[in-house]
């Protein structure tokens, strides 16, 4: 750990806090006295089960995992049905705020109807149980109304980021089979609508399993229609709603998901019914700190990622919730926003992106200030390790000073949340992800799978078998061994690098291939971009290594500047002085051997439109080549800038 982290923290729960916590410190001893015991009593509790199961685990065939076997249960039912049927018919479900400025509010009564209206239609098109459907829609109800369709008749749903371009659902369409398409004519994007339908239209040209496309109208634009295509509330209005619905196997496919910048074949992660939702539930529930009928929650992710599966349809809905749902961008119309829905839906819990909060960081706190935030009460992190400066400027500005912060990991494949802090129990440690969540067992290794001691650096695996685990990579059992399987013996390992501190405690470093060998020292990029972001005159950064004969690799890093640091950098002597003065400051926070080669001052990073930074794209730069695909990119342009820049 740096110096950085450890000028902060720990920060203990208040016992105000503790007092009112939904993940109280008994959930550790229960899940360390009898693990299986433990996620029975989770499923039990939590979900509605119209037959019970006959075993907890079975895991003969490992590494594919059966949970609650012999269970049977409906998802849609879940999330929707028995929240009305418990008399909570009237609880808002999902307060939706368009880019534009309209806002919907849906009750659980209303997404029940809905959910059943959907499923009919999707039905009359020829949808049956294990069917996929591919979604390719903008962050809107319908997005989690068709989610919940293709739940309730057991159809396998395959969510599609609508950023993605044509050719990327054309494949992801082919590789699940897909056999509906459910799409709109566009949503909006920075106070402009942004066609979707054509991407569609030309994703299933030519040789297709799609039969029918169904096509929300959401901005009105002149849109084409073929003879494949009905618009959603035509074909909702027609059809017959699914009233009744059937309970499925606990093992039945709930969703592929295709993992983000893939090359070649996309790996399509699938998940299952009863383990999966247990899990989103459960975790939901004591990590977010949620209590039904008095939260407001908001997660900010888009549900063509695994985040907006599990903490915005799946997990919350399960829980009854009440949250907001966002189309837009935090900075349209105005940098203010987000804070301006939180203060006007009154939201109490808030997950987003470390990314999304230094982009914050970056604008200056005087733009929450102007808002009204005395609502929050937890904050969440998700997507990537939160630098310590990132987390305190968070916690300071979004949080009033006090409101805990869940800093959460867990990846596509997991399903759910596997390390966090639990708010009302454990003391804070800005950075870290701290320990497993009860019931999890994760753990940091060396090269031998042997569990490394407080203060070393090693793998993170883990080393049971967990509910929402992925059951294998569509059709390709033998690449899911390989990928996840096969480095150590009886462990999961997915490719993060971690480190145990003095305490104990767990800091994720990111992709073992993020991981930089320097004059035969590893370092890890992650805790660099940390020291860099401490600097008073860095708002983010990003770190690679670059090849260097001298010493195996280089460190090279691209910064962005605070506001109050720009006029400095356009000067270009004291921008070398600057340059020089955050070496100097990595020096000092990790060593001599961490300080950049290069560091080059740049106004935008590369990244995804989910906020992920594009480490790759910066590799080629910071090695000479021209930079490789960029199509994912948020704003493929930023590249362009970013070499000129270099050869400037």
């Amino acid at each position: 750990m740096s110096e950085t982290a450890e000028e902060y923290g720990p920060f203990p729960p208040s016992p105000e806090f503790s007092q009112q916590a939904v993940g109280q410190k008994s959930l550790y001893e229960e899940a360390d006295a009898d693990r299986e015991a433990f996620w029975a009593k989770q499923a039990r509790e939590r979900l509605t089960w119209a037959k019970d199961f006959d075993e907890v685990l079975d895991w003969s065939e490992a590494p594919v995992a059966k949970w609650f076997v012999g269970g049977e249960l409906n998802v849609a039912y879940n999330c929707a049905d028995r929240h009305v049927e418990a008399g909570n018919g009237d609880r808002v479900a999902l307060h939706f705020v368009g880019e534009p400025g309209d806002e919907r509010d849906i009750t659980y009564a209303e997404l029940t109807e809905l959910v059943q209206k959907a499923a009919g239609a999707l039905k009359a098109a020829g949808v049956e149980k294990g069917d996929r459907v591919a979604l390719y829609l903008p962050m809107i109800p319908e997005a989690v109304i068709s989610m919940l369709a293709c739940a309730r008749l057991g159809a396998v749903h395959s969510v599609v980021f609508g950023g993605f371009s044509s050719d990327a659902l054309r494949t992801r369409i082919a590789d699940g089979e897909a056999k509906v398409v459910i799409t709109a004519d566009g949503g909006y994007r920075r106070g402009k609508p942004s066609a979707l339908k054509p991407a569609v239209d030309e994703a299933v040209s030519g040789e297709t399993t799609v039969q029918k496309v169904i096509v929300v109208k959401r901005t009105g634009e002149e849109t084409e229609m073929t003879d494949k295509d009905v618009w959603w509330d035509d074909a909702l209005e027609a059809a017959e709603p699914a009233t009744e619905y059937e309970a499925f196997d606990s093992e039945h496919p709930l969703f592929i998901l295709y993992t983000s910048g893939t090359t070649g074949k996309p790996k399509g992660i699938f998940h299952t019914t009863g383990g999966y939702l247990t899990q989103a539930a459960y975790t939901n529930a004591v990590v977010h700190d949620v209590h039904p009928g008095e939260d407001v929650y908001w997660c900010t992710a888009d549900v063509g990622w695994v985040t907006g599966h599990s903490y915005i349809v799946y997990g919350p809905l399960a829980n009854g919730v009440t949250q907001v749902l966002y189309e837009g961008t935090p900075d349209s119309p105005h940098q203010g926003r987000w804070w301006e829905i939180v203060q006007n839906k009154k939201v109490s819990i808030f997950y987003t992106a470390p990314t999304a909060i230094r982009t914050c960081m970056k604008w200056g706190k005087e733009i929450p200030a102007e808002y009204d935030l005395s609502s929050v009460r937890v904050l969440g992190s998700v997507g990537e390790p939160i630098n310590p400066e990132a987390w305190m400027w968070f916690r300071d500005n979004i949080g009033e000073g006090s409101a805990p912060i869940v800093d959460t990991w867990w990846q596509t494949e997991t399903g759910a949340i596997m390390m966090s802090a639990l708010p009302g129990v454990t003391s804070l440690v800005p950075g870290s992800a701290q320990a497993p969540v009860p019931g999890i067992t994760a753990d940091v290794v060396d090269e031998e799978g042997k569990s490394v001691g407080n203060g070393e650096t090693g793998y993170l695996v883990i080393r049971d078998p967990w509910p929402s685990m992925l059951r294998g990579i569509w059709g390709d059992l033998q690449r899911y061994k390989d990928t996840y399987w096969s480095r150590f013996e009886d462990m999961y390992f997915a490719g993060d690098g971690a480190k145990r501190d003095e305490d104990g405690n767990i800091w994720v470093l990111g992709r073992v291939d993020d991981v930089m060998n320097v004059s035969g020292h590893r370092l890890s990029t992650s805790e660099i971009e940390s020291a860099l972001v401490s600097h008073d005159a860095v708002a983010e950064a990003a770190v690679v290594g670059a090849a260097d004969e001298t010493t195996g690799q280089a460190v090279c890093a691209f910064v962005i500047l605070r506001e109050e640091a720009r006029d400095q950098a356009a000067d270009d002597d004291k921008r070398e002085e600057l340059v020089q003065a955050m070496r100097t400051h990595v020096g000092k926070q990790i060593g001599a051997i961490a300080k950049p080669k290069t560091i080059l001052v740049v106004d935008e990073l590369p990244k995804t439109r989910s906020g992920k930074i594009m480490r790759r794209l910066l590799k080629d730069v910071a090695e000479g080549r021209e930079a490789g695909d960029a199509t994912t990119l948020a704003d493929p342009s930023v590249m362009e800038k970013i070499q000129a820049g270099l050869k400037k």
